[in-house]
């Protein structure tokens, strides 16, 4: 007979599902549930920004160089850090910068960059940002940490002033002097120093001012208040009138300094396509406005929606926001705030100044540790179809 054989049925097959029920907790539902509790819990609330004003076509020069860089040279490489400003000294033939190791230093204006000398000036024992010739042979200088400050030439320091109408400077900035001698500038804001200048951004609340100092009277005086990152000042050439510009808002508006309209204040340039920093004028009869970066369609984004903000604000504390700063440069218009030209690069950010001497522009950073040079004759804006 045939060899009987026993028939044993196989365990039934389970399908186990714990695998992807597991990544799906721990790599998704965790960490947005975290991420959320984070947010509602995190005390930061930015609030929205007047967006209206934000609102239409972004303003374009009929000429441009895009290509900033091509051509382009770097002055005092790693001996100049984060030299933010800018200001030329024709007698001397040096430029005045402050940089972020606290020095102020004097640098030569030389046909080539390799001939230029760096020279230590002095340390104000804080953050020097904007500068200006004063009319007695001195350096007025806006130090983000100990003031609006008067410099000699021998570098003797004396604060001129640190606080108005009780309320302290917390980011002293951009100065211009006038014939007359009073000096004009800003106080970035009130609430955030230049560390934490990032938090004024994101939070959307005005804490700048514009003010004036008279040396006679040794009095600060509010000129205008509740601006957004007041930034650079100017004086026109006639000194009837300045020019401060607000970072957050990409704008520069006219302050009426004598006439009729003494006192009051109307549009001057708005919708940039960046950013503004500081401004200088040439003396031949153009304004050049600094642009630290490109106002992008994620920008854009960021300042219409103050959740974005928060978001944004929660990395910055605790990972570290995402970088999309590109395409700074400067923005040249005549006296009225017609756009002339537009000089940019892709690969800059930060750019806080500009200043044409002779046949070249030369750039403040606020990051980079050297100031670019290029020839404008060599490299100059062309006309743009676009």
């Amino acid at each position: 007979m045939p060899e009987s054989t026993k028939r044993r049925d196989s365990p039934p097959t389970t399908t186990t599902t714990s695998g992807p029920l597991t990544f799906l907790f721990f790599f998704v539902v965790l960490p947005v549930g975290a991420a959320l509790l984070l947010y509602w819990l995190d005390s930061f609330d930015p609030v929205h920004l007047p967006i209206h004003e934000l609102t239409g076509p972004v303003l374009t020069a009929p000429a441009r160089n895009s290509r900033l860089l091509h051509g382009s040279e770097l002055i005092g490489v790693g001996a100049l850090p984060a030299p933010e400003d800018l200001a030329f000294d024709s007698k001397e033939g040096v430029i005045y910068t402050g940089c972020a190791d606290g020095w102020g230093k004097r640098v030569t204006v030389n046909e080539s960059v390799s001939d230029s000398v760096i020279e230590n000036w002095v340390n104000t024992g804080g953050r020097p940002l904007g500068l200006v010739l004063g009319n007695d042979n001195q350096v007025v200088v806006a130090d983000s940490e100990k003031g609006l400050l008067s410099i000699s030439k021998e570098g003797v320091v004396e604060l001129l002033s640190d606080e108005a109408e009780g309320v302290k400077f917390k980011l002293t900035n951009c100065p211009d002097v006038a014939k007359d001698g009073m000096i004009y500038f800003t106080d970035s804001s009130s609430k955030y120093n230049l560390k934490d200048h990032i938090w004024d951004i994101l939070e959307g609340n005005p804490h700048g001012r514009l003010m004036s100092y008279d040396p006679s009277t040794k009095e600060t005086e509010v000129l205008v208040r509740d601006l957004y990152l007041a930034n650079g000042v100017v004086i026109s050439p006639d000194q009837s009138s300045l020019i401060y510009c607000e970072s957050v808002m990409r704008r520069c508006r006219k302050y009426h300094l004598q006439g009729e309209k003494k006192g009051s204040v109307e549009e001057f340039v708005k919708l940039l396509p960046g950013l503004p920093d500081n401004i200088r004028y040439d003396g031949e009869g153009l304004y050049w406005i600094a642009l630290a970066f490109e106002a992008a369609t994620s920008w854009d984004l960021v300042q219409r929606y103050p959740f974005l903000r928060k978001i944004l604000g929660i990395l910055e504390r605790y990972v570290g926001r995402p970088h999309m700063e590109k395409n700074g440069g400067v923005f040249a218009v005549d006296l009225e705030g017609k756009p002339v030209a537009h000089y940019y690069d892709a690969s800059l950010s930060f750019i806080s100044s500009g200043i044409k001497i002779g046949k070249h522009l030369y750039l403040g950073s606020a990051i980079s540790p050297y100031i670019i040079r290029l020839n404008l004759e060599k490299y100059p804006a062309l006309p743009s179809s676009t």
